[in-house]
């Protein structure tokens, strides 16, 4: 499996790339990544150092990866946090040249606006472009629930609202939705949910709620998330593996104590997830 992964990257830490590769790799599959900045550490922490990256070097490592002659070989585009809106465009000009090159490849479009209690946190534009462009254009993606009641400008209080939001993303462009961090009215207090759509057909997922906020943690689903869907062709069963895998690896970070996900200490939460939560009909 070949996945060319479009993101951050962090110097310290574990967040877009820095989140999703070594997960994926960890997995078995090959993954291209192209990264959107370069920063010390994520934004998280207030003050951070390095790079935006241009949208003319991004068009230049995809052409470079182009010229090897292997974009017939890749699997699936994964893209997240962009930095600029205008990388944006070298992002959806990687996806068509991938799509030429094999039109059964999937792009898996995280967009990264913002969540619960920072809002937005991503520059001017950035927002639109996931709305206006790049969910028409995505085959699969995977909004936290502060994302998606953004995208769809209404609020999520319950299953029915949760479903209609992910019903009408699905109208507009991907065939798959996967919802993280949903909290609505019937969620137990000590619990944590998700929810999957695929061909008409909703999954929901609940996991204990961690008392943890971590950054890092949405680029890790929305990378095991694709390549469970990849490799299974299953919404439901990519939810319970990616759900179940990223518990793991935040259940291990609080017993740490770490301010940072064990990306890399918990590995094993990835190829054999400790506690397996079942992915059910709703």
């Amino acid at each position: 499996m070949n996945i060319l992964s479009i993101q951050s990257w962090v110097a310290y830490g574990h967040v877009g790339n820095a989140s999703a590769v070594f997960p994926l790799q960890r997995l078995g599959a090959e993954v291209w990544a192209v990264n959107t900045v370069q920063f010390s550490n994520h934004t998280g922490y207030g003050a951070w150092r390095g790079q935006v990256f241009s949208e003319a070097l991004i068009r230049d490592c995809v052409t470079g990866i182009a010229e090897r002659g292997v974009l017939g070989r890749c699997d699936a585009v994964l893209s997240g946090y962009m930095g600029d809106a205008g990388i944006g465009e070298a992002i959806l000009d990687a996806v068509g040249r991938v799509k030429v090159a094999n039109p059964a490849a999937l792009w898996c479009c995280d967009p990264v606006i913002g969540d619960v209690g920072r809002g937005i946190f991503v520059r001017p534009g950035i927002p639109e472009f996931f709305r206006d462009r790049a969910l028409p254009a995505s085959d699969i993606t995977t909004p936290n629930q502060f994302e998606l009641e953004w995208l769809t400008g209404a609020p999520i209080t319950t299953l029915a609202a949760a479903k209609a939001a992910v019903a009408g993303v699905q109208a507009r462009g991907p065939r798959c939705v996967l919802l993280t961090s949903l909290r609505i009215e019937d969620t137990p207090a000590d619990a944590i949910e998700l929810l999957a759509a695929e061909g008409g057909r909703f999954w929901r997922l609940r996991t204990p709620l961690l008392p943890i906020s971590v950054n890092g943690a949405g680029d890790a689903i929305a990378a095991l998330f694709l390549f469970h869907r990849l490799r299974s062709g299953e919404a439901a069963a990519a939810l319970s593996a990616a759900a179940s895998s990223v518990h793991g690896l935040l259940r291990q970070t609080v017993a740490a104590g770490s301010r940072e996900i064990l990306t890399v200490a918990a590995q094993e939460e990835f190829v054999a997830p400790s506690q397996v939560f079942r992915a059910e009909v709703c």
